[in-house]
């Protein structure tokens, strides 16, 4: 990632975030790593919808600014921590989305496996204490979730996701707000279709072939299926770049998922046709 394109795909984040909904007024801070000692991050009191690229400050890995007319976010030091404890972050996000948000001041986790693409993308998405942001109170409450989640809330603040790159961590702010409006909507309707085990376990088994890291989600399931099983072997094979397959093939692009489950629910329903 250059500094350039960085800085622009910042700019592109913040504007959809803002036209979405997901910030308002000054809300919401993106960062990137660009390198092993710097970071690119939004700053503070400006609306992130009409950023512009003198806006953005560059910073060190201690938040000191190196560059830019502007001062760096007041939450950086969650972005600079969650960067610390994971060296294969690229990008944070951090927003309020409203539906996901409400999830957070309920105290109610994003755990109902409901799904496919949300738990082979993002598992499950747990809530992270409450802190006050802006100093190092909000980072603590994390600690526990940051090595295994790419996305969390926070309780009573919003939603923080990370990435690859911007764009990535952006698209996983986009499918965790999608996933609270449906589970909301289907609450409201009487009820969530929550996926039983075995279902999840075959969606699992899709996310370690296409090397996405976390945990089993911790995700509450429904009861038992009725009716004849799809065997694992059923199930195409797609080698990936893990660390149970170092030398595979690189995994297809998370924009790829959609299709990919597509195919293989396909693959399974003629299966069981025949």
């Amino acid at each position: 990632m250059t500094l350039h394109q960085a800085k622009l795909d910042i700019l592109e984040a913040g504007r959809r975030l803002y036209d979405r909904g997901y910030i308002v007024s000054s809300d919401g801070n993106i960062s990137a790593r660009f390198d092993e000692g710097r970071l690119i991050v939004t700053p503070s009191g400006l609306c992130k919808g009409n950023l512009s690229v003198e806006d953005l400050c560059v910073c060190d890995m201690e938040g000191r600014k190196i560059s830019g007319l502007r001062s760096p976010s007041s939450e950086i030091g969650m972005h600079l921590f969650l960067y610390r404890e994971r060296p294969d972050i690229k990008a944070v996000v951090h927003a309020h989305p409203p539906t996901a948000t409400g999830f957070s001041v309920a105290g109610m986790p994003l755990t109902d496996c409901v799904l496919p693409e949300v738990v082979i993308t993002l598992g499950s998405i747990p809530t992270a204490k409450y802190g006050t942001p802006g100093g190092p109170e909000i980072s603590e409450p994390i600690r526990k979730f940051v090595k295994d989640y790419d996305a969390f809330l926070l309780e009573n603040h919003g939603a923080t996701t990370v990435g690859s790159d911007v764009m990535n961590a952006y698209f996983k702010m986009e499918t965790l707000e999608h996933f609270a409006r449906i589970l909301f909507v289907a609450r409201q309707l009487g009820g969530a279709n929550v996926l039983n085990q075995e279902q999840v376990d075959k969606l699992l088994r899709i996310r370690e072939r296409l090397g996405i890291r976390g945990p089993d989600p911790a995700c509450a399931v429904g009861d038992a299926p009725s009716g004849p099983d799809t065997s694992e072997s059923e199930i195409p094979t797609l080698r990936t770049r893990s660390a149970s397959n170092p030398a595979g093939d690189p995994p297809p692009p998370e924009d790829d998922l959609i299709t990919e489950i597509t195919r293989q629910v396909t693959h399974e329903l003629r299966t069981k046709i025949q």
